[in-house]
């Protein structure tokens, strides 16, 4: 996020688009909900389902499923012919400008309203209260990034919030949501195939040689690694031999299942490493039985760059080991010895190799419960607002962006599009959730959410058992007839492994950051005598 979650309830609007925030992030839906009703904060949801937001909202824009773009171009396209975007931001602070104009001028908000869904009138409501605000904040989630355009719906918001001069100051701001506690963390400690610690790229050699000379080795890679699918693929292929799968459960949370699964089967050697049996872990030749938050010693940074302690709560059961112990004893066996790696040598050491995290240390961290990168030194107070007075790159860039449709669209053979998302009472893959009987019994199963003209022209009824179909896999789960979702549109919880959404979802990817298109999926519905004969994904072996 470019600014903190507090700030979000000094903004006068917000915009929350492709984010169920209060049941995928609910304490920054709760401060959404707060900005509203006790601040006259006007909220925007823009979503193709009916999420519990839109009873706040001032305006709910219900777009198609992955026509992002072409809705935000539209609002861009009333700013400008209105004369409301921000002038002296724009010619100060940013540029790329002419070039980013020149595509919005040709989205009037009729072209806009035809391919995204959305009356041209409701565009331009959203965009004079959008740009009419004195402050104004964009929140976001996976609805935005897991699409083929993922890339281009990000760069559409940050040309957005330019144009509107929405950067640096409080309530204002691009506020992307993680999807855990700490994807930030991990991703800010090098978990990308591309970059060192605090998003260094191991392309630059000065940087590779800084890294060389802390560790002792004479050589790293200047080359990128693999992403998630292109691993996955390269092990379906068998041009991969060996995977270890850390904390994450692919057979429920990666999109085409079955391709999924085939790749582990084929891999010559599978280790993972979790605090549960998992669905993966079943596949595996080894599980190396790993430890909980409350079991170890560390930091988490939030989805505000927000760097907290961990504390050692409980002792760990049986033979389950911290993280940073396993990974250090892999390490030695594979020839190269760590050493001691207690969790304050190791933010040491983040903080010697990480310009961001140069001043984070425990004993601050001890005395100031937080600290937000970037802390380039030990007397730096943090940045709790990104882009304060000057863009970090300099200026700020616009890009011109054209609408891309997905990847797959609706047809004859499968009329409905399938979009997936989370549920309050289950947590990602239900790894841990799944596991709370009270959790479990509020929410047991799967279901199909479909829009009751849908529904009576199938023949489905509420509560029915029914098929779910697409070009990759099919699964069984009950009905749920109701006007929260669009004709045209089903939505599908992801969290159940007896009927695992994406068992259907569409494995093409973002050119650019390698996302798959989990929110878009053309499927059908089957009932009755239909749903005989037809195999049926499920995610255990």
């Amino acid at each position: 996020m470019t600014n903190s979650i507090d700030d979000l309830e000094k903004a006068g609007c917000i915009l929350v688009i492709g984010s169920n925030t209060t049941e995928g992030h609910p304490i920054i839906g709760l401060r959404i909900k707060q900005a509203v009703m006790q601040n006259e904060c006007k909220l925007i949801v823009a979503e193709p389902r009916h999420i519990r937001l839109c009873y706040y909202a001032d305006q709910w824009l219900q777009q198609r499923p992955g026509s992002d773009v072409a809705l935000l171009n539209g609002m861009m396209n009333v700013i400008l012919a209105e004369g409301l975007a921000d002038e002296e931001f724009i010619r100060e602070r940013t540029e790329g400008f002419e070039e980013f104009k020149k595509v919005v001028e040709e989205y009037a908000p009729e072209r806009a309203s035809e391919i995204c869904g959305v009356e041209a009138d409701e565009i331009r409501r959203a965009a004079r209260t959008f740009a009419g605000a004195e402050r104004a904040a964009i929140v976001y989630a996976m609805g935005i990034t897991q699409h083929t355009t993922g890339v281009d719906n990000v760069l559409s918001l940050a040309n957005l919030a330019m144009l509107t001069g929405n950067l640096g100051m409080e309530g204002t701001g691009v506020n992307p949501l993680r999807g855990q506690n700490n994807v930030q963390g991990a991703c800010d400690m090098g978990g990308l195939p591309n970059v060192f610690t605090g998003y260094q790229a191991v392309a630059d050699a000065k940087t590779r040689d800084k890294f060389e000379t802390a560790w002792g080795v004479d050589y790293l890679s200047g080359n990128p690694g693999l992403t998630l699918m292109e691993m996955m693929d390269g092990a379906h292929a068998g041009d991969i031999k060996v995977l270890y799968i850390m904390g994450e459960n692919p057979v429920i949370s990666d999109p085409d299942v079955e391709h999924l699964k085939e790749a582990l089967e084929r891999v010559d050697f599978l280790v993972v490493q979790d605090i549960f049996l998992t669905e993966t872990a079943r596949y595996a030749d080894v599980v190396l039985p790993a430890v909980s938050f409350a079991e170890k010693e560390g930091t988490f940074t939030n989805t505000d760059r927000r760097v907290q302690r961990v504390r050692k709560a409980v002792e760990p059961p049986g033979e389950a080991r911290d993280d940073l112990w396993i990974i250090a004893q892999v390490s030695s066996r594979l020839g190269y010895d760590m050493g001691d790696t207690p969790a304050p040598r190791i933010m040491e050491e983040i903080a010697s190799l990480t310009p961001s995290y140069g001043g984070i240390s425990y004993a601050r961290l001890e005395e100031e419960g937080e600290l937000r990168w970037p802390c380039p030194s030990a007397d730096h107070p943090g940045t709790p607002i990104l882009h304060v007075g000057k863009i970090t790159r300099g200026k700020g860039l616009f890009s011109p962006v054209e609408y891309r449709p997905p990847a797959e669209l609706p047809d004859e053979e499968y009329p409905l599009v399938m979009t997936t998302g989370r549920l309050l009472a289950h947590y990602h893959t239900g790894t841990m959730t799944r596991r709370v009987k009270a959790l479990d019994e509020l929410v047991p199963r799967n279901q199909v959410w479909v829009n009751p003209g849908d529904a009576e022209k199938l023949g489905v009824g509420n509560g029915q058992e029914v098929a779910l179909q697409s070009r990759r896999g099919s699964i069984r789960l009950e009905a749920k007839v109701t006007d929260k979702v669009g004709e045209g549109v089903v939505f599908v919880p992801f969290h159940f492994g007896e009927s695992p959404a994406n068992a259907l979802t569409n494995p093409a990817l973002d050119p650019v950051a390698k996302i798959p298109e989990f929110k878009v999926a053309a499927v059908r519905i089957l009932t009755g005598e239909s749903m005989a004969g037809i195999n049926y994904s499920t995610s255990v072996t």
